[in-house]
């Protein structure tokens, strides 16, 4: 016989976008920024959905809103690249999380990479990765890819987001 929790006397809330907000302020999550080449340059987000799938393969995903900026070109990209943000990286975090940003100007260091994915510099690590599915779920789209190869020779200690910040890891 399995007990009931003891709800308490706390006002639940139906689902809804600003519970599920709530809910995952709560949860503390790696960044990322997700890069791809775009037909008029490239083009890049900041995600906190990154998510290891499966090691054989080796794949990975991550969600993307079909109303980003970013969209038009993830949804036509054959590779992508992601990168894993150092807790030094704050800056260049909000910088691809900010809309209307000028994402690849200075002082935004990076290079062309395999595939034509745009590389970041001065990350932990990055992947170029081969788009296999985008997958429809709701608002979003859940990218698929696979990982093709990558350096993780970077050095530091991990960027995280929390409660609506980004933050470091704490001893």
């Amino acid at each position: 016989m399995t007990a009931t929790p003891d709800l308490g006397t706390r006002n639940h809330q139906h689902a809804s976008p600003d519970l599920l907000r709530s809910v995952f302020r709560q949860h503390a999550a790696g960044v990322a920024v997700i890069t791809a080449r775009g037909e008029n340059g490239p083009v890049g987000f900041t995600a906190t959905s990154l998510s290891s799938v499966s090691a054989q393969p080796p794949m990975l995903s991550f969600g993307i809103s079909t109303g980003a900026s970013s969209w038009p070109a993830v949804s036509g990209a054959d590779h992508v690249g992601v990168h894993v943000l150092g807790e030094h990286q704050e800056e260049l975090a909000a910088t691809f999380a900010r809309s209307g940003a000028d994402r690849f100007g200075a002082p935004t260091a990076w290079r062309e990479g395999p595939e034509g994915v745009p590389i970041l510099d001065g990350v932990l690590a990055w992947l170029v990765c081969r788009v296999v599915a985008r997958v429809p779920a709701g608002d979003h789209r859940i990218v698929l890819a696979e990982v093709v190869l990558g350096d993780h020779a970077g050095t530091g200690r991990p960027l995280l987001y929390h409660q609506g910040r980004f933050n470091g890891l704490r001893d």
